[in-house]
């Protein structure tokens, strides 16, 4: 049951719902959590915030409170735990399988969600950046408890809810994608919103285009090419939307070459937030059924992406491919421990990359061929980044390549290779 009371009716053992501000308002990265200690208390408290609503079934209930059985119904484990000053760092970690059943959840209720507030706008509500923001949380916590489970999950989109789950798959991977770069937790959460409302623009896009089997007419396309501009107008209603959020929506469909849309931006001119929804957006894309094709793997949508020289930002894609542990096959990748190796087809162990060492580049000497999985969490070897295979005075790297993926030791330059 939800009920709304005031900052001084709040007990420790409560779960807060929601705050009756904006999110940038309240005090607290997460708006769903249970108050664990005095110092939320406190926090809740000297804010600004009027009320709160709280969840009386997953938490104290107001009445249990008043009588001061302060301890009876607190939840020993709570959906999105406490928020502490750092609440990505202090989810706790589930199984691929325990999260997956959580995320199914969490998908099929945030669909809903989302189709919802999506629909009210094109029915002539204001946009409500702080309406999304939950769901943001929920997408953000399951990342933390496993990185895998909920990206997995939304491979498995149906191609009449693709426009929904498509923007949460993409908040995942630009969420997931921030967190492996370091960003701070309230970049992580605004690329998290980023993501969840990149094509809110798509709208005001006729579904009969949307939904078209066969190829768009120069028409059509030319229609659907204004998305990114009609988003970006609409989120501009709310004064509160973050900086990225309108940069992502208006910007998700430049390219480094300067042949994207709307704007033709080239390189540096498109911001990093910008390259890296790009890539998020299109990798989804491709790995996922639409009206007009089915579904790439991952590492054919990877290898293509790699192939489409100019598209994306390169050092980006491959910080993208670490982050879902895909490479495409036959890349040339120098790691950690200086070793030169080879990337190789994932085959069963699709959740790691593999590849096999040849060359140490630190004593440029051949090695005995190796293969050498990359762990999830790279606390070992991990990839460091793609070479260039004249660099090391391989001209034929495509030959040599070959050789190496079929186990056979390649004949390499007779003069010492340079780094």
């Amino acid at each position: 049951m939800l009920r709304r009371i005031t900052p001084d009716q709040i007990k420790i053992g409560m779960f807060i719902h929601a705050f009756d501000e904006s999110w940038l308002e309240n005090p607290f990265w997460l708006t769903r959590f249970l108050v664990k200690n005095a110092n939320d208390l406190e926090r809740i408290r000297k804010s600004a915030v009027p009320s709160v609503v709280i969840d009386e079934r997953r938490g104290l209930p107001l009445k249990a409170a008043s009588s001061g059985r302060a301890t009876a119904t607190v939840p020993t484990r709570p959906d999105l735990g406490s928020p502490p000053r750092s609440p990505l760092a202090q989810q706790q970690a589930n199984s691929f399988a325990e999260e997956t059943e959580r995320a199914t959840e969490m998908v099929r209720a945030a669909t809903d969600e989302i189709k919802a507030l999506f629909d009210a706008v094109h029915g002539g509500d204001i946009v409500n950046i702080s309406a999304f923001s939950a769901t943001v949380v929920d997408i953000i916590s399951s990342i933390e408890r496993n990185p895998r489970a909920l990206i997995a999950f939304t491979r498995l989109k149906s191609r009449d809810v693709y426009t929904y789950v498509h923007s949460l798959s993409v908040s995942a991977l630009l969420a997931s994608f921030g967190r492996s770069l370091g960003m701070t937790e309230q970049e992580v959460f605004e690329l998290g919103l980023a993501g969840l409302l990149h094509d809110i623009g798509k709208i005001f896009i006729p579904d009969a285009v949307l939904r078209k089997p066969e190829s768009l007419t120069d028409e059509e396309f030319a229609v659907v090419r204004t998305h990114p501009e009609r988003g970006h107008l609409l989120l501009c209603q709310d004064p509160t939307t973050p900086a990225v959020v309108l940069d992502v929506c208006r910007h998700h469909h430049e390219r480094v070459d300067g042949t994207g849309y709307p704007f033709r931006l080239k390189g540096e001119a498109i911001s990093r937030v910008a390259r890296m929804a790009a890539i998020c957006d299109v990798y989804d894309a491709l790995t996922s059924n639409r009206v007009y094709k089915s579904a790439w793997t991952s590492q054919q949508a990877i290898t293509k992406m790699h192939r489409w020289v100019g598209h994306f930002d390169p050092e980006l894609l491959l910080s993208f491919m670490k982050v879902i542990g895909v490479y495409p096959a036959g890349l040339l990748i120098r790691l950690p421990s200086d070793r030169l190796a080879v990337t190789l087809l994932n085959g069963r162990r699709a959740s790691r990359a593999k590849v096999r060492v040849f060359y140490c580049a630190r004593t440029r000497t051949p090695l005995p061929l190796q293969d050498v999985f990359i762990e999830d969490n790279l606390s070992h070897d991990e990839i460091l980044k793609e070479q260039d295979p004249l660099d090391w005075g391989i001209a034929n790297w495509a030959v040599v390549a070959e050789q190496l993926m079929d186990g056979k030791v390649p004949r390499l330059p007779s003069k010492p290779l340079f780094s």
